[in-house]
């Protein structure tokens, strides 16, 4: 009996410790879960200070190279600035250095075409022939153009144009109509209005020069410096960019003046101005027709050098 009481006892304190033990058991599970929330807290908060170090890092990053970038881009900006200011220097320098190179270019051309005229018109023909009043009874004189046969003096009368020492044609004897002065009129004249309208031509008036040739050409055209004007003509419109007008005025001189030395020059301009208005392909037959008619000529020499031919 007293053994059977023990052994309740002993069970009942035994199941008491193991309750007892139950406990600590389940008390130190709740604790452990606790501290495991907490520490799951702290290192999410720590995870969410290190996301927010490292947005700030990256936005102050990302705004460091953003300035940098439109610093750099200013800085091109300036030197392309700085270029461009520059090559527009450089530009006006050969502006003006070919401006000059035209003019000098121009003024040597036509100092070559004062001694060519020179050339085509004779010895004597910037000299006048001797004026020498007419008897009043003298019938049929030509007055107009302001020239007055000579009278007979026995003596020959160089006419314009002649070379020294050779006479000219028989001189008129009183009572005999002169001949046709109103077909050369004085050599003086066509020089003065020839002149002027080249001093036009220098001095840049091309409207002017245009208007005093064409006159010129129109009052004198059996004048040797008829070709040399209408060729003036012509070069004044292709200064004015007038390129059609310009072709046209020179194949009239071809066509008029045929055997002048200012042909081949004609031929260059019209090959410049179908250069001028694109149509290379004339142009090339205008310079190869320059080069087989003229091979000699100043003209044809530049010819080679535009078609690249020797």
């Amino acid at each position: 009996m007293i053994g059977t009481v023990s052994r309740m006892r002993f069970r009942q304190w035994w199941m008491a410790l193991a309750l007892v033990a139950l406990a600590s058991s389940a008390h130190a599970g709740l604790f452990d879960d606790e501290e495991a929330r907490k520490k799951i807290t702290l290192t999410n908060e720590r995870i969410d200070a290190l996301q927010k170090d490292l947005d700030a890092r990256l936005a102050a990053l990302d705004q460091q190279i953003k300035n940098q970038g439109l610093v750099d881009l200013f800085n091109q900006v300036e030197a392309i600035k700085a270029d461009i200011a520059r090559i527009r220097g450089q530009v006006e320098v050969l502006t003006h250095e070919l401006t000059e190179s035209q003019k000098r270019q121009r003024d040597l051309y036509v100092d070559l075409d004062s001694r060519m005229r020179k050339l085509e018109a004779g010895p004597g023909v910037n000299v006048p022939a001797p004026v020498v009043e007419a008897p009043a009874s003298a019938p049929g004189l030509a007055a107009n153009a302001g020239v007055t046969p000579p009278v007979a003096t026995g003596a020959a009368v160089p006419a314009a144009g002649s070379p020294p020492g050779i006479a000219a044609s028989p001189p008129a004897v009183a009572g005999t109509p002169a001949l046709a002065a109103s077909a050369s009129p004085a050599p003086a004249s066509e020089q003065r209005h020839y002149d002027g309208a080249l001093d036009q031509f220098k001095r840049g008036d091309y409207p002017g020069a245009i208007a005093n040739f064409t006159t010129f050409v129109k009052t004198y055209p059996r004048s040797p410096l008829a070709a040399s004007a209408q060729y003036w003509v012509g070069n004044a419109q292709f200064a004015r960019k007038d390129y059609r007008a310009a072709i046209a005025t020179q194949r009239q001189l071809l066509q008029s003046y045929p055997d002048s030395t200012k042909v081949p020059d004609a031929l260059l301009n019209i090959a410049s101005a179908q250069s001028e208005l694109g149509d290379g392909a004339s142009a090339r037959r205008t310079l190869e027709e320059l080069i087989a008619k003229f091979p000699q000529s100043e003209s044809a020499a530049k010819a080679k050098q535009r078609l690249g031919v020797r």
